[in-house]
């Protein structure tokens, strides 16, 4: 018996992805045979539900609509033999079956039409442009040359202290808004802002004041003002699972003008930590006794981030348009929903997005299943998954775990979140994407810090990060560069991926390259909501479409020796490398290629 059900085929299934409450969705499998098919579906830790397909001529089917939001698994049970979820989504007999999945969110819940369709750049504060001088604290120094190595050895306590600093600012970025929109970057994503002891301030130290060393409240106002300008949106670090151990609320070291929770069981503060042993024994992220970490359920603490006068508040008020959320697995959902209904009460169409490494539909954190898509938490994540994806395909010039992933994303995430996805090849927490792609190993920090990639293992690099860089660009999602991968940089895992911008060593062919890409996306509407539909994969060749209305690009990556016609009806244009087709167009061996019925001007 020859059965067909796929997910992402809507004759199968009527709507891809995720669904919306009480939305009306219909399930056919195809099949010549009058065996029963029963459909089988639970709610998540909930009873199994069997229901009947009906049979016609060509299939079984089922209508039906869920009136609770949340995530459910389903299969089928055809002539008394289980199917479920095989390769890229086909449908399997097997005894031992993986269940479907299907998300059903909140009918509420939307995504902001702003973020589509752009180009996002992650900048790291104190790395980006050093504009005007600012004068140290103590225990801070100051680098000489603007091209030093950062800082990686551990002191005599084994520590890394984090305290050296290079001078970037935010008149530093003020200065290089119009690099940034030639870009044609449409959002910046900044790695945190707030007062710091360390330079990259992932230890907040006062949640309502821009550090010193980047300037003033007021600098941050005209970084805003200029930016509104130039129809760039801002997106802050919200880091709320932890403080500084140096800031307002902990006071270890006694350097701010309040009782903190450290120096007494009285403070205010106090609550918003667990101590285990006052006051040297208390809870941090990953035991990192600098970080003391947060009970996100204090009253006090979730009023002071998301009330009235909070947090949150305080910075949409000034003009930010939302928030990336650190460590979103360590916050409790009911904290998560009051960020987004405090970003969401100054600004509707406020961005939250989650720090989730995982596929964010079902993710399990810390034994408890999460709920970050079904329409009352986050608007989208950090696309790792694709990233990795994308690696795996380049470096291992086989498709196989790259279709797998993207068929993964279509099926488990709401349509509105695909669109608004943060793809990324490489952040702060990452080496950077060209020195993975040149792929030489370093055994130590002191190897990384001087390792640098002979000229021919760097071109190769380049041409793959082209690569990778064409379907960050052209799939769903937005593709979000991380400072200096446009140039060229190299780069280690941290600090060494926090290296500053080359701004006197830059790779002028990459640049292009980048700046073409956001071109495109800039003049086609369709990378806003357009759907993804694959033409043709094998092991090394992979071609794609996404199509809108009268726009269409098609995407062919070769990393194979192997040549494929593509047959069409009228007139293609090469956005890349130029030239004009006309019924067919041959792609070539090692090759990638972006046509469109649109031709560009660059």
């Amino acid at each position: 018996m020859s059965i067909y059900y796929n997910p992402l085929d809507k004759i199968c299934k009527s709507i891809t992805g995720g669904i919306r409450q009480n939305e009306s969705i219909v399930f056919n499998v195809f099949g010549d045979g009058d065996e029963p098919c029963l459909f089988v579906y639970f709610k998540d830790g909930g009873e199994a539900q069997y229901l009947h397909m009906k049979k016609n001529e060509k299939c079984w089917t089922l209508q039906l609509s869920f009136s609770e939001p949340g995530l459910y698994f389903y299969y089928f049970i055809i002539g008394g033999t289980k199917a479920g979820l095989g390769k890229l989504r086909n449908i399997e007999f097997n005894e031992q079956i993986t269940y479907y999945q299907l998300l059903v969110y909140d009918k509420n819940f939307t995504t902001p039409d702003w973020l589509k369709g752009g180009v996002m750049y992650q900048i790291f504060p104190d790395r980006f442009y050093k504009g005007r001088s600012i004068a140290l604290a103590d225990g801070k120094w100051l680098h000489q040359k603007w091209n030093e190595m950062p800082e990686y050895r551990m002191n005599e306590q084994g520590k890394v202290l984090n305290n050296d600093f290079f001078g970037g600012n935010f008149s530093g970025i003020i200065q290089k808004l119009d690099y940034l929109k030639d870009l044609n970057v449409t959002a910046i994503y900044l790695n945190p802002v707030f007062e710091a002891y360390s330079n990259h301030r992932y230890d907040t130290g006062d949640y309502m004041k821009i550090d010193p060393l980047l300037g003033t409240n007021e600098d941050f106002d005209r970084f805003i003002a200029e930016c509104d300008r130039r129809n760039i949106h801002v997106i802050l670090d919200g880091v709320f699972n932890h403080t500084g151990d140096d800031s307002r609320y902990f006071n270890k070291y006694g350097h701010y003008d309040e009782v903190g929770a450290y120096q007494s069981k009285d403070s205010k503060y106090y609550a918003w930590y667990n101590f285990k042993n006052f006051p040297d024994k208390y809870e941090c992220w990953w035991g990192i006794d600098v970080l003391p970490s947060v009970n996100e359920s204090c009253v006090s603490y979730e009023n002071f981030i998301t009330g009235q006068e909070g947090v949150i508040r305080h910075w949409m008020r000034r003009g930010v348009s939302g928030f990336r959320l650190d460590v979103a697995d360590e916050l409790p959902d009911q904290f998560i929903e009051k960020i987004r209904a405090s970003a969401k009460a100054v600004r509707d169409d406020a961005i939250i997005i989650g720090e989730v490494w995982e596929d964010a539909s079902n993710k399990i954190a810390y034994s408890k299943r999460r709920k970050y898509l079904q329409g009352t938490e986050l608007d989208s994540v950090m696309n790792y998954p694709l990233k990795d994806a994308i690696i795996k395909f380049l470096k291992e010039e086989d498709t196989t775990a790259f279709r797998e992933t993207i068929c993964m994303l279509r099926d488990n995430y709401p349509k509105s979140v695909l669109d608004s996805l943060m793809n990324i090849l490489g952040t702060h927490d990452t080496a950077r994407i060209l020195t993975v792609l040149g792929g030489i190993s370093a055994c130590n920090k002191d190897e990384m810090s001087q390792i640098t990639m002979p000229e021919e293992v760097k071109d190769r690099a380049k041409c793959a990060l082209k690569i990778a860089a064409v379907l960050q660009f052209t799939l769903f999602g937005i593709p979000c560069i991380y400072y200096g991968d446009e140039i060229g940089m190299e780069g280690y895992g941290d600090p060494f991926c926090r290296h500053t911008f080359t701004w006197d060593n830059m790779d002028d062919d990459l640049l292009a390259f980048y700046r073409k890409l956001g071109s495109l996306r800039k003049n086609l509407s369709l990378f806003c909501d357009a759907e993804y539909i694959e033409l043709y994969a094998d092991k090394k060749c992979l071609v794609y479409e996404r199509a809108k209305g009268k726009e269409q690009i098609i995407v062919a990556v070769n990393l194979g020796n192997n040549l494929f016609d593509i047959k069409f009806n009228g007139r293609l244009f090469d956005l890349m490398n130029g030239g004009e087709y006309c019924n067919r167009f041959t792609i070539q061996a090692k090759s990638c290629t972006i046509l469109s019925n649109y031709k560009l001007k660059y």
